[in-house]
């Protein structure tokens, strides 16, 4: 499974940006999708996810501003971001939960995406 992220850049606080992240290969069952980030110095935390149901999950310093959504039909998973704070300046990565099973055991897989800048200038 490889997922392939876009739509990073710099962009003035209080403006906005659309990230958006398409898996491909072996993508059968999808569990979840959806977005971390990592700031300089910090740990990777949840942004935003969303899952096959559509239950959406987001951080606390982005509700309101952010809006995780997905295409199951072909397997994306995009985040619009409006009213950038320079705050959410971080690498952003996209991330897929997929379950396989063999019998009658299920197990489930992580997989990321290489990241994508975000830079929101003051």
């Amino acid at each position: 499974v490889q997922l392939q992220a876009s739509g990073g850049g710099l962009v003035q606080a209080g403006g906005s940006l659309r990230l958006s992240c398409a898996a491909s290969g072996s993508v059968f069952n999808i569990n979840v999708m959806g977005w971390y980030r990592q700031a300089p110095g910090k740990e990777r935390e949840l942004v935003a996810t969303i899952t096959s149901g559509g239950s959406t999950n987001y951080a606390d310093s982005v509700k309101g501003r952010f809006t995780v959504s997905r295409d199951s039909a072909k397997n994306t998973v995009d985040l619009q971001m409006n009213s950038l704070k320079p705050e959410d300046t971080a690498v952003y990565y996209c991330h897929t939960n997929i379950w396989t099973h063999k019998g009658w055991t299920r197990y489930y897989h992580d997989y990321w995406g290489q990241g994508t800048l975000v830079t929101v200038s003051s």
